[in-house]
């Protein structure tokens, strides 16, 4: 099934990509298989989260339970990675994702750990048909793998309360993008999978930002991600070259 096809019927699913992260299910959790990259990266993008929540919901960002309370999404959830934490920091998380070899991995996952998260096999679309509601919808690495940016922020965008929060992380469409991110990461390195990006579907801020706005959200903060080489870990920054991640505020009511 192409993209477009899916793009077509409405659908924001991109099947050759839920068949490629599918595949990789049973190692998810291994820090030092095809997802140790994503390991490395949970702490700068969970911490990212923590502080913009706590910031939104006048939270103290030092307390166990600084998320308590909060209903969170994590569309694209694969495993589990960071739905755990979040559900740790007090949170009342819903992971969903399209994959049922993602979502069976999460569960076995949570069942050993005694973590609590609302798995579902299901899409955005699915989810806002019903009325979902969320104070944090989180897009974490996944809008560079649906088959339609705009209709997935809009289906996201229906799910965020009023004075709630999106935040997307995400790659930007630049030629260091192409060189880090796909020829180093993919080809070099090998840190990820061969095809797990295509180059064509990275999102640039702008782009990001506009189909935001276009569905109601407002862009209230943004910031890049870096890898550091010497500390061996990942960290914000100013560059936006190639990762990066986005928040919005749902203004209405």
């Amino acid at each position: 099934m192409s993209s477009n096809a899916s793009a077509k019927r409405g659908s924001t699913v991109d099947a050759a990509a839920v068949r490629h992260f599918s595949a990789l299910a049973a190692q998810w959790w291994d820090q030092r298989g095809p997802m140790a990259v994503l390991h490395k990266f949970n702490p700068v993008r969970l911490g990212f989260i923590k502080s913009a929540a706590c910031r939104q919901f006048d939270r103290d960002e030092k307390a166990l339970g600084a998320l308590a309370g909060l209903r969170i999404l994590d569309i694209g959830c694969g495993a589990g990675i960071l739905s755990e934490p979040l559900a740790r920091l007090g949170a009342d998380v819903m992971g969903a994702d399209p994959s049922e070899a993602n979502i069976a991995a999460a569960k076995m996952h949570a069942a050993d750990t005694g973590v609590i998260v609302d798995y579902r096999i299901t899409s955005v679309e699915a989810l806002a048909d019903v009325g979902e509601l969320f104070d944090v919808v989180l897009a974490m690495e996944v809008v560079e793998h649906v088959a339609d940016l705009n209709l997935f922020v809009k289906r996201c965008a229906e799910m965020v309360k009023p004075g709630g929060l999106m935040i997307t992380a995400t790659i930007n469409r630049t030629l260091k993008s192409f060189a880090l991110a796909i020829v180093g990461a993919e080809y070099v390195l090998r840190w990820l999978p061969r095809g797990t990006h295509e180059w064509d579907k990275f999102v640039t801020p702008n782009e990001l930002e506009a189909a935001l706005e276009r569905y109601g959200l407002r862009a209230i903060d943004e910031t890049g991600v870096i890898y550091n080489i010497l500390a061996d870990r990942w960290q914000l920054s100013n560059d936006m070259d190639v990762n990066y991640i986005v928040t919005a505020e749902n203004r209405s009511g």
